[in-house]
C-alpha cells in the first residue's frame, strides 16, 4: 500500500489528514513564552503578540515524529511530500530521519519546491491516485510533472519581516515602508529562497503585475489558482476579483495562512500561487 505523509505547510490539520488517510506532520511557532504547533496556536494572540513587537519564529516538525511516523508502516511505500527545501529544515529533517528507519528502501522524500496551495493540491491529488491503485512510482512521476508547473508570489505588507529574513537591504526597507510601496517576491527556480520580483505602488497594482506573468506563462483553464492571506481577508478577495478579470475559467482557491508562514511573510501578506491540475 501507498502510505502518504505531508506536514503542515500543506494547509492540512491532522484531523483532515486522518479523514483522508495520511500522516500531517506539524511545524512548530513560537513567539515570546506562547509556543504551539503550526495551524493550532490561536491566530488571535498570535497576531496581537506580533502587533507589541514580539518576533515570531518556526521550525520544522520534530524529528522524533517523523522518525514514529516512518515506523508506523514498515511494509508499505511511503511518499512525503515536503515544503520547500530551503524555505524550512522541514525536508532535511525529513531526509535525516529516513536514514534512522529500518525500512528507507521504501521511504521517498519528495521536495515539492513550493507550500501551501500547490503543496496542497499534490497532497490531494496524490491521495485521489492512491485511492484509484496507483503505484508508488506513478504517483511520484505526477508529482515531478506538478512541482515543474508551479509558481508562487508573496507580497508582504510589512517591510521588516523581509528585513529580518534578509529579503531586502535596509535601505530598500525604510524606502518602502515610507512610501508604502507593495513588493512582490517569488521564489527561486530550485524553491530555496524567495527573491524580489517587482515592486508596485499599491496592491492592485502588484497583482496586476502577477496577472501579467501568469499570461505570459500560459496559465489557462487546466490551472488552478490558490490566494492566500495572513488576517487579510478582504484585500485577498479583491485580489480574487482582480484575477477573474482575466481569468474567468479558472478554478480559485482562498485560504488562510498558518503561523508558520506568517512567520516568514509576515502579517497581512497575500500569497498568489498556481499550479497546473
Amino acid at each position: 500500500m501507498v502510505r502518504i505523509i505531508t506536514d503542515s505547510s500543506s494547509t492540512f490539520t491532522k484531523e483532515e489528514g486522518k479523514e483522508m488517510d495520511i500522516d500531517v506532520l506539524s511545524l512548530r511557532v513560537n513567539i515570546g513564552d506562547m509556543e504551539g504547533e503550526d495551524l493550532y496556536v490561536d491566530m488571535d494572540e498570535f497576531y496581537g503578540r506580533i502587533a507589541k513587537g514580539e518576533i515570531p519564529r518556526s521550525s520544522q516538525p520534530a524529528i522524533g515524529e517523523v522518525v514514529e511516523t516512518f515506523e508506523k508502516y514498515p511494509e508499505d511505500e511511503i511518499i512525503n511530500i515536503s515544503m520547500a527545501d530551503g524555505l524550512s529544515g522541514t525536508y532535511e529533517s525529513a531526509c535525516s530521519a529516513k536514514e534512522m528507519v529500518n525500512n528507507k528502501e521504501n521511504i521517498t522524500v519528495f521536495n515539492t519546491r513550493t507550500l501551501c496551495g500547490p503543496q496542497r493540491y499534490m497532497v490531494e491529488k496524490a491521495v485521489k491516485m492512491r485511492n484509484l491503485g496507483k503505484t508508488a512510482g506513478e504517483i511520484l512521476e505526477w508529482l515531478k510533472k506538478a512541482a515543474d508547473s508551479a509558481e508562487s508570489f508573496l507580497i508582504p505588507q510589512d517591510f521588516a519581516f523581509l528585513k529580518r529574513g534578509g529579503r531586502l537591504t535596509s535601505m530598500s526597507a525604510a524606502f518602502g515602508t515610507v512610501l508604502s510601496l507593495k513588493p512582490i517576491m517569488t521564489q527561486t527556480a530550485d524553491g530555496r529562497r524567495l527573491d524580489k520580483f517587482a515592486i508596485k505602488r499599491n496592491m492592485k497594482k502588484a497583482v496586476k503585475t502577477i496577472v501579467e506573468r501568469m499570461l505570459e506563462k500560459g496559465v489557462n483553464e487546466k490551472y488552478i489558482i490558490y490566494v492566500s492571506h495572513a488576517n487579510a481577508i478582504d484585500d485577498a478577495k479583491r485580489a480574487i476579483e482582480q484575477i477573474k478579470e482575466t481569468f474567468s475559467n479558472i478554478e480559485i482557491h482562498l485560504l488562510e495562512l498558518g503561523a508558520a508562514f506568517v512567520t516568514q511573510g509576515g502579517p497581512q501578506c497575500i500569497a498568489i500561487q498556481y499550479i497546473e491540475a
